[in-house]
């Protein structure tokens, strides 16, 4: 049922292969010794193509949903015999400060050397959905203050205010401290239109009655910078993401975006893994 997943994801028997780390035909004689053991085709191959047949496509969730749970059994038998198993999957989102990801995930590793951890860049929102669908075990958010994380559990770590980033020769780069109504009638650069970073920002011009102008949508804050650097934009963005470079200045702003980042975890069925992660970092 593997191989078949494989093949299924990859379109192609040779890819296949390499993913489960077989040779070719080891690969393709299995595949074929479950479909005549099931007396059915999941495939339509030639020498050049390959697609499930409908077979193959009902049959597909069933064998992803037999592999989970077998692979969930063996997590759980090594779990009540002490032993931690399976994989760890972690979201972080771009402009996380509250949490040492390289320092953690080094712990995590030397306690728990036999399991392999996914990290992936991304966004709260969706880190949260896939929390609460189990695709994601652990992920660290950072959201605005009047949208708590709902469906997990989650600890919060640290509360900012953003901080004004203009370029090296602005006006305002000056100044000790400053307010949203001192950069509303700047050009802006932030992330894209919707996203919880984008929020928190947007959140607090509309809350002190102002409005601006947002020139370029941008969705890494390396991007964001370099716009600001070149005198294209100023930003604002949370304490810890702005490294020191000559062309930029920071301003604090007190009434600026607030935020908080959060670490999450599943609050119904939380993996061995991730169980495991959380007492690495004191959080058990």
């Amino acid at each position: 049922m593997r191989y078949v997943l494989a093949v299924a994801e990859t379109g192609n028997f040779t890819r296949a292969a390499a993913q489960c780390f077989v040779v070719q035909s080891a690969l393709s004689h299995q595949v074929k010794s479950l479909e005549r053991e099931l007396g059915l085709t999941l495939f339509a191959r030639t020498s050049r193509r390959v697609e499930l047949t409908s077979a193959g496509e009902a049959f597909l969730p069933a064998a992803r949903a037999c592999l989970e749970a077998a692979e969930r059994a063996v997590v759980e038998a090594a779990a009540a015999a002490g032993q931690v198993r399976g994989r760890l999957s972690i979201g972080v989102i771009p402009t996380v400060t509250a949490l040492d990801v390289p320092d953690a995930l080094r712990r995590f590793r030397d306690a728990h050397p036999q399991v392999p951890v996914g990290l992936r860049v991304g966004s709260s929102r969706d880190f949260l959905r896939e929390i609460r669908e189990g695709v994601l075990d652990i992920a660290l958010l950072g959201l605005p203050v009047t949208e708590p994380p709902r469906g997990v559990a989650h600890r919060e770590l640290r509360r900012s205010r953003h901080l004004a980033v203009v370029p090296s020769g602005h006006r305002l780069g000056r100044r000790r401290r400053l307010r949203l109504a001192d950069l509303a009638e700047e050009v802006f650069a932030d992330f894209p239109a919707e996203s919880p970073g984008r929020a928190q920002s947007d959140l607090a011009f509309t809350a002190a009655g102002l409005q601006r102008q947002v020139a370029f949508e941008m969705t890494a804050v390396d991007h964001i910078l370099d716009l600001v650097d070149a005198g294209l934009a100023v930003a604002l963005l949370p304490p810890g993401t702005v490294p020191d470079r000559p062309g930029l200045r920071t301003v604090p702003v007190v009434d600026g975006p607030e935020r908080i980042e959060h670490l999450a975890w599943s609050d119904f069925n939380p993996s061995p893994a991730s169980s495991a992660f959380l007492r690495v970092l004191g959080f058990d």
